[in-house]
């Protein structure tokens, strides 16, 4: 067994005798052992207001050191106060077994899920589509939307007692008949007049995860069942824009800039040539200079032929435009709108100015660089020579890494979400889910939505209106566990079963580990605390949730909020459940199309009518007609009823609170629903770890905490 590593935490804040007092009795109560559910929340509470004891300068500070600790107990990290010091010591989950691993991860999230489900808002909007309403003369809820379990059941047991394999097959077709529904803006559902985007955060709601908005491009998907009264919904699925770093994902599609050098190396042509020469071009003409130029910041030559003051003035320019966005960051000025007028008035903004003066000097000291190193044409013994030399090949990984940041959220994008709902989790609808999502169907809509988008950083940084043909060609995405996924362990089809070519395979690729990384084991309550301390540093923020400052606003939040505490970020960041990465090709030269070699894609099932309906016919045969062979699996199926008291695992398990006298609490003790996930549906990416919703908490967002919150506001704003 690995030897368990104690660590000492010791904020700058608890240095200070009165602040120290304070530090240490928070932290013996903690190690005292830490409740859950709402005991969790007024524990918390009750630290945060002996936290506000402290002098005021340092409040805050010491405020959220002790948030930090208690999220990190309510994730299983352990706590020992030895002789007035106070260590840690980080779960070892990869020493658990895998259904272990699974409870203790599972845990972990439903700490912040449950904590979300309090929330008044919350649980006012499933309240509110729980409750019965007239549609076309029916009653209709979202209940209406979940299907009942026994009859479910009944008709599957009919069908797997059919003996010819083609009776078999129609008996499940018409048990089970799945379609893919795009979420529209304002759509709504036929059978019960619900809004479709609110079914579908209904049932992202029963997730293990927090439900929370992404930045970027997003797009939601319903699997219904039209074989069932109101075509209930099977599952959910979203994309999201992809993760721009995933170390095994880039290095098997070609990203890696010293896999990519290899390559070009072996095998140098001119077709290599023209696109580092062409990339180049068009990405420098993709930067907006005409106030550069009104400035004399940059010579009418300095483009054509860069020199090294140049780019050391772009630099320095980019740094005082940077340190102007910190100091006055002006969100309201950075509301996107498709104006082209917008887009000038956006490039010429601090941050804007800075990204745009940063991408120049990149791109024109690579252009410098490979002139010297004797590619000014593009020719094979130009880009050989290139390739030769050390500014040429660091020129040429940087002439990458900006195709690859205008590549990976337009051609490529991440199931943020797949899963089935109840009962249909019970028979793998997790796998059928994620194979329509892989559809050409939802390709589709995805490119229906997009494909007269305005880019807002690449518009921002042109000053003009960008529009990047979104061609998808691969989508990404990693399991909530480290061990083998269930969903998505062997889901695969041959391409040919679905019109494809021969040869060539439909379905999901093990890429291999993330690296147990991230930000998700922290509480909304910490990110509101943060607000305020980073508020308190000289020179701005340098994270303002603004989109265009940087992926993944939360985590950089969190390591400027740790390393402002003294407290290890390094060590507190990595949450220790490393998760299994998959890639799944939609074109068979999807790395030329990613790499800019190519825009045309080879798609590796036609987009063909039936596609969805072929998918399907192969799930049914390959998983559904034997999962219901096995009584235990119908059993869980028959489980799910939707009979008065409803015990549905469809319906959303909102934990118990204390409720104001007077208040109508929802039906909880022994009618309420099992307090489960939906089992292989777990979500695909934590999207805390990939971004975050691009909006600061406030105190108003947290009920139990929110007079805390306001008080260490105000404090800071001199009126406390």
């Amino acid at each position: 067994m690995e030897q368990r590593e104690w660590t000492a935490l010791v904020p700058h804040v608890a240095r200070a005798p009165a602040a120290k007092r304070i530090w240490l009795d928070c932290s013996r109560r903690l190690a005292a052992g830490a409740g859950s559910g709402a005991a969790d929340q007024r524990l918390r509470s009750e630290l945060l207001t002996l936290a506000r004891g402290a002098p005021q300068d340092v409040a805050a500070d010491l405020a959220l050191a002790v948030c930090v600790l208690h999220d990190l107990v309510a994730q299983g990290w352990l706590l020992r106060v030895v002789r007035a010091r106070v260590e840690i010591a980080s779960p070892q989950i990869a020493e658990a077994s895998a259904n272990a691993q699974k409870a203790i991860i599972r845990s972990a999230h439903l700490v912040e899920r449950d904590a979300q489900l309090c929330q008044p808002p919350t649980r006012r909007f499933i309240q509110d589509m729980e409750r019965r309403r007239q549609h076309k003369g029916e009653w209709r809820s979202i209940f209406s939307l979940l299907r009942d379990g026994r009859e479910l059941e009944e008709r599957l047991r009919t069908a797997g007692q059919l003996l010819a394999a083609s009776e078999r097959a129609a008996a499940l077709r018409n048990c089970i008949d799945p379609y893919l529904q795009p979420v529209r803006s304002g759509a709504r559902c036929a059978f019960t007049g619900l809004r479709l985007s609110d079914i579908w955060r209904y049932f992202r709601h029963t997730w293990n995860t927090v439900y929370q908005s992404t930045p970027g491009r997003n797009i939601w998907f319903l699997v219904r069942d039209r074989a069932a009264a109101n075509h209930p919904v099977i599952g959910i699925g979203s994309f999201g824009s992809a993760i721009v770093q995933l170390a095994p994902r880039d290095e098997w599609i070609g990203w890696a800039p010293d896999t990519f050098i290899e390559r070009l190396q072996e095998a140098p042509t001119l077709a290599h040539a023209k696109w580092v020469h062409q990339s180049l071009r068009d990405l420098i003409r993709a930067v907006y200079v005409a106030d550069f130029r009104k400035s004399r910041l940059l010579r009418h030559d300095a483009i054509s032929s860069p020199s090294e003051r140049t780019i050391a003035s772009l630099r320095q320019f980019a740094k005082r435009q940077r340190k102007a966005h910190r100091l006055y960051p002006d969100r309201q000025a950075h509301k996107s709108t498709a104006a082209a007028a917008k887009w000038r008035t956006e490039a010429r903004t601090p941050l804007f100015r800075a990204k745009r003066a940063e991408h120049l000097a990149d791109l024109l000291e690579a252009r410098l660089a490979l002139k010297q190193a004797g590619f000014a044409r593009p020719t094979e013994q130009g880009l050989r020579g290139a390739l030769d030399a050390g500014v040429g090949r660091k020129a040429i990984r940087r002439v990458l890494r900006y195709v690859k940041a205008s590549r990976v959220g337009v051609n490529m994008m991440d199931i943020t979400v797949c899963g089935a709902i109840a009962p249909y989790n019970h028979i793998l609808g997790g796998k059928l889910v994620g194979l329509l999502l892989a559809s050409p169907g939802a390709a589709t809509a995805y490119v229906k939505r997009y494909r007269q988008a305005e880019s807002v950083i690449a518009s921002s940084i042109a000053g003009r209106p960008i529009r990047r043909r979104p061609s998808l060609v691969l989508l990404g995405t990693t399991s909530l566990y480290g061990v083998a996924s269930s969903q998505y362990n062997r889901l695969q089809i041959p391409a040919d079963a679905l019109g494809g070519a021969p040869g060539a395979v439909f379905g999901y690729m093990p890429l291999g580990r993330t690296v147990g990384y991230g930000s998700f084991h922290f509480s909304q309550d910490t990110m509101a605390l943060i607000e305020i301390v980073l508020a308190r540093r000289r020179g701005g923020r340098a994270v303002n949730s603004i989109f265009g400052e940087g992926v993944n606003p939360k985590l950089r939040k969190l390591r400027a909020a740790l390393d402002t505490l003294g407290l290890e970020s390094d060590l507190l960041l990595q949450h220790k459940n490393p998760r299994l990465i998959y890639g799944v090709p939609l074109a068979t030269n999807f790395r030329e199309v990613l790499l800019g070699l190519t825009s045309r894609a080879r798609p590796v099932v036609p987009s063909a009518a039936n596609a969805a309906a072929l998918i399907a016919e192969y799930w049914r045969t390959r998983w559904l007609s034997r999962r219901i062979q096995n009584e235990d699996v119908l059993t869980a199926v028959r489980s799910h009823t939707l009979a008065y008291p409803i015990r549905h695992g469809g319906r959303v398990p909102l934990p118990a609170i204390p409720e104001p006298a007077g208040a109508v609490e929802p039906e909880t003790g022994p009618n309420s629903p099992p307090a489960h996930s939906n089992g292989n549906g777990a979500p695909s990416v934590d999207k805390g770890d990939a971004a975050d919703a691009g909006v600061t908490p406030t105190a108003s967002q947290f009920g139990h905490l929110a007079p805390l919150l306001a008080s260490f506001a105000s404090a800071e704003n001199g009126v406390g």
